[in-house]
């Protein structure tokens, strides 16, 4: 098991380092056997000390955990908390996530470019043809998986959204986070070919 700590605008000591990583080891080891790789991030802002853990499990599947605290060890108590309720709520469905019906779901996952815009008063949206200034590029993965799927990643993640591929038809669909604590699902109409061929649209409950 591999865990890499660093930090931004502080220095993460031995003592920091040897703590924050038997943290996320023992939960790791404690919920998963297969072997997993992660990363720990300091950072500190004025007086708030923040940490973020990233860790990928089999299947390339990531967990995210964000922590916020008065000094560095509380920031990791506070992620490493979020990350064990993560594991401990979703475990079955992580497993679920590495089987052969997923992973084959997985080589036809889109990469795609993410763009950061400036909104600037000189902007002019409404002008024909006109792109918007762009300050940053950096990749999205869009995966083809299911609904179920897609929710689980949402919330073992930060994110606030995520874009997919609806395995039952193909169309580009988004869950997001909503302001009562649940995820939000918008499902893209298909396109009219892809009906004429027979696609049909999931079922919808509730």
């Amino acid at each position: 098991m591999t865990i890499q700590i660093t930090g931004k605008n502080v220095d993460v000591g031995n003592a920091f380092q040897n703590y924050a990583g038997e943290k996320i080891r023992g939960i790791l080891q404690k919920f998963l056997s297969r072997e997993v790789n992660g990363h720990i991030r300091l950072e500190r802002e004025r007086e708030l000390f923040k940490t973020s853990c990233t860790v990928q499990v089999a299947g390339g599947l990531l967990l995210e955990a964000h922590g916020e605290g008065t000094d560095a060890y509380s920031s990791v108590d506070s992620a490493a908390q979020r990350l064990e309720t993560r594991v401990r709520r979703y475990k079955s469905r992580i497993k679920h996530h590495t089987s052969p019906a997923a992973a084959a779901r997985r080589k036809v996952d889109i990469a795609a470019r993410d763009y950061v815009v400036s909104l600037s008063d000189d902007d002019e949206p409404d002008q024909d043809g006109a792109n918007p200034l762009i300050i940053a590029e950096g990749h999205r993965n869009v995966g083809h998986m299911t609904v179920s799927e897609a929710v689980m990643k949402l919330d073992l993640s930060e994110a606030s959204f995520m874009i997919f591929r609806n395995a039952g038809h193909g169309g580009l669909n988004v869950v997001y986070r909503r302001d009562d604590g649940h995820i939000g699902w918008i499902d893209a109409e298909l396109p009219v070919a892809a009906k004429a061929n027979g696609a049909s649209a999931p079922k919808h409950t509730g």
